[in-house]
């Protein structure tokens, strides 16, 4: 499993050295947003081949950063310690904000995915030189905006913020909260909050943040982060009593650290009408698209029901109540299942009972985890086979298992043959993968006859049929 840490503001250091040159230009890739949004979407990082790979949490569900490299960084091996988590842990592989610059890697990779790009969530980019002069008509309410509020505070004055400014920026927030419009709405109180322990922060090396001063009144702040060429703006917060201060600020920011940016983000606007109105008052040239990957399986797309299949001596179909007392036999086979490589009984989420193991068969088929087979001779069960670990990739791992009283007559390799022909042909897989412990000689055998060795480790030779 990999070793995710929850973020904290210890680990910042490490976060920007990713994400100081990162240029997928979304503001979810920056520590701010991380550090700000860490209570709502319970970020974790680790370092996976040489990239930082995210996960959140998003209602109950794990979704992941696509990673950011660092230098030498490989982003397929870290795209593949995922989806190896997320197989372990029997949760589908969900990457979200994903650039539109990595967007065609990730459809080349999943044969099946949902696919979303939500309007609400795109990311407002501008040019830094529009924001630093506001040149033409469709600038000219910005600028009528600045000249009323040059004309109301003549003195007003931008500066950098720093330690020093603290208890400023804490008067600040009285009067924001006195002036505030939207104290109704939880989302934005919500934010509102966030955005008061952010500026905390204004010290640290890694953010830049700045404010208009009225004589020793803060009445204006932003605080922003570069990450590769992009200027990303977490905080803007104005006093709404100082009528024109968002533009000058906004102006005045722009001027001051906006220099050899290539992009000023300020970020998204969480479908809030006045929110989006004024954004797109400033004149983005350009929405940041960002893609939501959720891959599916193979079995969620063409599979309604586990079929019955048939070989010259057996039949393979969907486990029945009736084989519980066999089924169960064959699990609870200590001497047997040493070569299973699972351990059914260590596996359970609940106490056992006689319905335990069908049960989980049972979920694993309805969530589209696996599909059992039990194998049959003559009607009787005699063993199961089972296709499961879908990567989303267009592979499966096979497993197969039979009764000691019935073992050495070959009916594990017919099935396992019958099992791999249904998932290439019928489930439509790339590629059927299968193991065995190396001092399993029987099952070493059966495998080489029906499949191809491609590699092994200290434990497992593996094995894979293609199409």
């Amino acid at each position: 499993m990999i070793p995710f840490k929850p973020v904290t503001q210890r680990d910042a250091a490490l976060l920007r050295r990713y994400y100081e040159n990162c240029d997928y230009e979304l503001c979810e890739y920056s520590l701010g947003t991380k550090l700000m949004w860490r209570a709502k979407l319970k970020p974790r990082w680790a370092e996976v081949a040489g990239c930082l790979v995210i996960r959140n949490e998003d209602e109950g569900q794990w979704v992941f950063d696509y990673p950011v490299a660092g230098e030498g960084g490989d982003e397929d091996a870290a795209l593949c310690a995922i989806e190896r988590e997320c197989l372990q842990a029997g949760r589908p592989p969900f990457i979200t904000v994903v650039p539109e610059s990595k967007a065609a890697r990730l459809l080349s990779r999943y044969p099946y995915a949902r696919v979303s790009n939500i309007r609400t969530w795109r990311d407002y980019l501008y040019n830094p030189c529009d924001l630093r002069l506001f040149s033409g008509r469709r600038y000219s309410g910005q600028r009528n905006h600045i000249k009323k509020f040059r004309a109301g505070w003549p003195d007003a004055a931008f500066r950098p913020l720093g330690k020093a400014d603290f208890p400023a920026i804490e008067r600040f927030w009285e009067d924001f909260e006195a002036e505030f419009p939207k104290g109704d709405n939880e989302k934005a109180v919500n934010e509102l909050a966030y955005a008061k322990k952010m500026l905390k922060l204004v010290d640290k090396p890694w953010f830049l943040s700045g404010g208009f001063f009225d004589g020793e009144k803060l009445i204006a702040l932003a605080l922003a982060e570069k990450c590769g060429g992009t200027l990303i703006i977490h905080i803007e917060k104005a006093l709404y009593s100082y009528t024109g201060a968002y533009p000058a600020l906004v102006q005045e920011f722009a001027n001051a650290f906006g220099e050899g940016c290539r992009l000023i983000n300020r970020e998204d606007d969480a479908a809030d009408r006045g929110l989006r109105t004024s954004k797109l008052q400033y004149s983005p040239i350009k929405l940041a698209a960002k893609y939501r990957f959720e891959p599916q399986n193979e079995l969620l797309q063409h599979v309604d029901a586990i079929p019955e299949l048939k070989t010259p001596r057996l039949t393979l179909s969907a486990l029945e109540e009736g084989d519980i007392p066999a089924y169960n036999a064959l699990v609870l086979d200590e001497s047997r299942n040493r070569w299973w490589g699972y351990d059914d009984v260590g596996g359970l989420k609940e106490p056992i009972s006689p319905r335990s193991f069908y049960n989980v068969a049972q979920r694993d088929f309805e969530n589209r985890l696996a599909a059992n087979f039990a194998v049959r001779l003559d009607g009787q069960f005699i063993g199961e086979a089972v296709l499961y670990n879908f990567d989303c990739r267009g592979s499966a791992e096979l497993g197969c298992r039979i009764d000691a009283a019935f073992a050495g007559n070959g009916y594990g390799a017919e099935a396992f043959a019958a099992v791999a022909e249904w998932g290439l042909y019928k489930v439509h897989l790339d590629r059927v993968l299968a193991k065995c412990f190396k001092e399993n000689t029987a099952s070493y055998k059966m495998l080489s006859s029906c499949m191809r060795r491609c590699g092994e480790d200290e434990t497992y030779f593996y094995f894979e049929k293609l199409v």
